[in-house]
């Protein structure tokens, strides 16, 4: 039987990428609706709330850096335990 050997692995290689503390894909439509709305609308009320929804989103990917993939598995997952 052959020897295994331990190989370290760099923490990136194990973690999404992340962008501000928040997942890219999760950032870049943050980023894109709130250009949507403020630049040809002119619509300065949405600044804040996407200050406080990027802070959510970085909260949530705190606490779980994989929080946004599950969720969205869960969603698009059949309901296999309802009678």
């Amino acid at each position: 039987m052959p020897t295994v050997y331990p190989a370290p692995i760099h923490r990136s290689l194990t973690q999404p990428m992340l962008l501000a503390g928040v997942p890219y894909r999760i950032a870049f439509l943050n980023g894109t609706l709130a250009a949507a709305l403020i630049l040809p609308g002119n619509q300065l009320w949405y600044i804040p709330v996407a200050a406080v929804l990027h802070f959510v989103f970085r909260f949530l990917a705190k606490k779980d850096p994989w929080f946004f993939d599950v969720f969205r598995g869960a969603l698009h997952a059949r309901h296999r335990l309802d009678p």
